[in-house]
């Protein structure tokens, strides 16, 4: 009777402990609400690295875009630069990235990216985050008028992505919800 008691009791466990591990898995319809809010806030970088680094940009307008691009990452993400005059990555803060940026000693800037995909599926870490990976293609074009001098790469960059449960206040109720945070932007290849 005792053992039948310690059985019941322990499969009541398991199974109580393999409902609430269930309640935080994603459904497949909020998986896709998720991969497409995902790759928005990609586009959204995208948009906002374009404005920053054009020298048609105001200052003041600048300062606001890059504000609004740090809102798209996690505390202490940083972003790596590259080109094809050096084998060397380096990397900055994403604020750091951004200052450096605007600051870039060319008359234009022209920076696109392109085939923006999910190059990994979204995985459950052990502290109920999900993970997952966006790969992108950054053309970077800089011209000085008064050197000539021109400058072109291609690089692909691999984009962090995290997905995490988080709560709100609304009319005095708690809502949770899935948030999507951009994290670190490592290059993978840079080619002219």
């Amino acid at each position: 009777m005792k053992n039948k008691m310690i059985l019941m009791l322990g499969l009541f466990l398991a199974t109580a402990v393999s409902v609430f591990a269930q309640a935080d898995d994603i459904s497949p319809a909020r998986k896709q609400a998720i991969d497409s809010l995902a790759l928005e806030k990609v586009k959204d970088l995208s948009k906002y690295i374009s404005i920053i680094g054009s020298k048609e940009t105001q200052f003041s307008e600048a300062n606001r875009v890059m504000d609004r691009a740090e809102e798209l990452f996690a505390p202490g993400a940083e972003m790596g630069v590259s080109s094809i005059n050096s084998s060397e990555i380096a990397y900055y803060k994403v604020r750091r990235y951004f200052e450096r940026l605007m600051a870039l000693n060319y008359d234009r800037v022209n920076i696109t990216w392109y085939d923006i995909q999910y190059i990994s599926d979204l995985e459950r870490q052990p502290d109920g985050r999900y993970v997952g990976v966006i790969t992108v293609f950054q053309r970077f074009e800089g011209t000085s008028i008064e050197t000539g001098m021109n400058y072109k790469d291609t690089t692909k960059k691999d984009i962090t992505i995290y997905v995490e449960k988080k709560q709100t206040q609304i009319a005095g109720r708690t809502i949770e919800f899935w948030d999507v945070m951009l994290g670190d932007v490592r290059v993978t290849e840079t080619s002219a």
